[in-house]
């Protein structure tokens, strides 16, 4: 991989388990030259995560919408920044310059994020990985829904297999990096639910 899209939090929680996750993940982006896109924010998460990497001697490339880098949330000392109109050409923008896409801690717009490129990846649009770092637990509620829905039989399980997890920065790109895309987009072989 030479780039991963991270989604995350505008905002930040304070939790130092975060922080010392945001660190070890940009020292491991950098370590393997990987670059990071991201939304293009100096605030919370998003502005972490690229500060992180920028110190380190890494690349942060932001995708921002022209309403938000007027409303002076966006950051001034990234690598390459890209101006767009609207969120959905930044969400298109960012998937496009990524190999892999990574989800930290956030709000709507993160799991807004996360689930459009991973229904991309269900359907086949692209054949990038899709990880979660659940740190702290914090998406431990979200991977059990997903799970309830297999148990309900509106997930497949091996869609839901597309989902990389783990709390640990490294473990995690270390599965991004071996993914290889297995999605079923064959929903109704017969009329009976598999």
């Amino acid at each position: 991989m030479k780039s991963i899209c991270v989604f995350c939090g505008a905002n930040f929680n304070g939790d130092p388990i975060l922080t010392e996750a945001i660190e070890q993940l940009a020292q491991v982006m950098v370590s393997r030259n990987i670059a990071l896109v991201f939304g293009g924010g100096r605030v919370g998460v998003m502005g972490m995560i690229a500060d992180a990497v920028l110190k380190q001697g890494g690349k942060a490339i932001g995708v921002i919408p022209e309403f938000l880098l007027n409303k002076e949330v966006g950051h001034t000392g990234l690598t390459e920044l890209h101006l767009v109109e609207n969120m959905h050409q930044r969400k298109q923008m960012m998937n496009d310059l990524c190999d892999g896409i990574m989800t930290l801690p956030g709000g709507f717009g993160t799991l807004e994020e996360f689930f459009e490129v991973l229904t991309w990846l269900q359907l086949g649009l692209h054949q990038k990985p899709i990880g979660i770092l659940n740190v702290n637990g914090f998406y431990d509620f979200l991977l059990k829904q997903m799970d309830v829905m297999v148990e309900q039989r509106f997930l497949k399980p091996v869609n839901r297999e597309l989902v990389l997890t783990s709390a640990n920065p490294i473990e995690l790109v270390n599965l991004m990096e071996g993914f290889k895309a297995e999605p079923d987009d064959v929903w109704f072989k017969d009329r009976n639910l598999i």
